[in-house]
């Protein structure tokens, strides 16, 4: 009977949770899910100069805000030197790893030959089968592990296909430090096989480790994980993701104001596809997902693609359930947070009121908050520049002609306010949108906005008689 599957992502607390990293947990949390698995999560925090506690938190904030839980407690890495230490001891022990003497002048000498000779540098195995009654006094060892001499360490990838390394060229490389502390190398090795995680899952950056992380598991006696090395983020322009395509904390997503299931749709589509099928719900991608059907090409990066799923997404989400998303975004939002501090009940109403027709022109958070805008605005209205130009005498003469016309709606309801200024178009004989065009104007300062009857609607009699007021003639 097969284990269940155990996937895990294992950032390093060196700086926020990237795109990259956010796309790698997130196919780790999608198979766990689609196999009934579990996902854990490894902080690798060996690196104390730059590990923070900061980037902790960062790295975990986005993956909440992405809506990718995991399972279990997070587990430093750091935390758990001794049983590396322990493991690494073990293997010399076991004759499968050695204490190294070789001092820095004896490993650059080393390394200078074989530049000389055209060779890559690599250790020459000086102390492999020496006994350590010869080391010199003074030196503090290393411990290598004792790499095959001869032959190939297959890695049988479930994306990138049957991958061979020659073990000439794995060198024995070290696995514990000269002051106890261990390699990455080993300790992913040690973490890995402790968690019980039967499937690697990260960027095919790590290809070349895992040939060398395979040696460690099989001088262990341990079962090596199943690996799947998926291929890195491009920018549309097919070099590596940089800072200038959107290699940016996932925090800065959220302050461009994606939603995070638009984001987790979007990142799923990297790399990954199933059919024609664009959108995609969690539901969806955790039934269809497989790594194995991973592509092996680099996946190219493309704001606007993720803009137009993120506007999908918004038009397709419940009223109610967007407004709360939003909610819970504005301080993390452009001039959000003064939005925020003045969202009485009331407001928070009209908002809702507003969503229908808001929603269907804005492809970000960011949009949709500036295009609310007028519901919030305090008289008198900030006109813009297009706004002031279609607000001539004309317009003005005409906004002073419906006033009383809006002023006799007895019930301020969508139906006869449409029906009101419809009769008022018919009986000056004026077409629709030359109505509409200067009641637009004076009502949101701008020559774009929801349907004139939804916003007077959701502004109310009495608001939009007064914004009216203020740019008749």
């Amino acid at each position: 009977m097969s284990r269940p599957v155990v996937t895990r992502f294992a950032p390093s607390p060196t700086g926020f949770l990237h795109i990259g990293g956010a796309r790698t947990a997130l196919f780790n949390w999608l198979y766990a899910r689609h196999t009934g698995g579990k996902m854990l999560l490894r902080i690798e925090d060996t690196d104390r100069q730059r590990s923070t506690d900061e980037a902790t938190a960062a790295i975990l904030d986005g993956l909440a805000w992405l809506g990718l839980n995991c399972d279990g407690e997070p587990v430093s890495q750091f935390a758990r030197a001794d049983r590396h230490r322990a493991v690494a001891e073990e293997l010399v022990a076991k004759g499968e790893a050695y204490y190294c003497y070789s001092s820095p002048e004896e490993l650059e000498a080393m390394r200078e030959k074989a530049r000389a000779e055209g060779r890559p540098p690599r250790y020459d195995g000086t102390w492999r089968d020496r006994d350590p009654s010869e080391a010199p006094e003074g030196i503090k060892p290393v411990i290598r592990i004792k790499t095959p001499q001869d032959g190939e360490t297959v890695v049988e990838d479930q994306v990138q296909g049957t991958v061979r390394f020659p073990n000439k060229d794995l060198d024995d490389f070290i696995i514990l430090r000269s002051d106890g502390s261990p390699t990455y190398m080993h300790a992913v090795v040690v973490d890995d096989h402790d968690m019980g995680v039967t499937h690697i899952i990260r960027g095919d950056d790590h290809l070349t480790n895992a040939a060398r992380q395979t040696v460690i598991y099989k001088a262990m006696g341990w079962d090596v994980p199943v690996m799947a090395h998926i291929p890195l983020i491009h920018g549309p322009d097919g070099a590596k993701l940089s800072k200038r395509h959107g290699a940016l904390g996932v925090e800065a997503y959220r302050e461009m104001g994606y939603l995070p299931s638009a984001l987790r749709n979007y990142l799923a589509r990297l790399g990954w596809s199933h059919g024609d099928d664009e959108i995609m719900s969690d539901e969806d991608m955790i039934r269809w997902f497989d790594i194995a059907d991973v592509n092996k090409g680099a996946a190219r990066f493309d704001f606007q693609k993720l803009e137009a799923l993120n506007g999908v997404h918004m038009r397709q989400m419940d009223d109610a359930k967007l407004l709360d998303i939003l909610i819970e975004t504005l301080p993390h939002l452009p001039g959000g947070k003064t939005l925020l501090d003045g969202m009485d009940t009331t407001r928070k109403n009209q908002f809702l009121q507003a969503l229908p027709g808001l929603k269907e022109r804005a492809k970000t958070l960011v949009e949709l908050v500036d295009s609310a805008g007028f519901l919030f605005a305090a008289r008198p209205l900030s006109i813009d520049e297009k706004a002031a130009q279609l607000l001539d005498e004309n317009a003005r003469q005409l906004l002073a002609e419906i006033l009383p016309v809006l002023q006799n709606v007895e019930d301020w309801t969508l139906a006869n306010i449409e029906a009101a200024v419809r009769a008022f178009a018919e009986q000056t004989e004026r077409k629709l949108g030359k109505v509409a065009q200067p009641l637009r104007a004076a009502l949101v300062g701008r020559t774009t906005s929801p349907g004139i009857f939804d916003v007077l609607s959701v502004l109310g009699q009495e608001e939009s008689l007064a914004r009216i007021r203020d740019q008749a003639a």
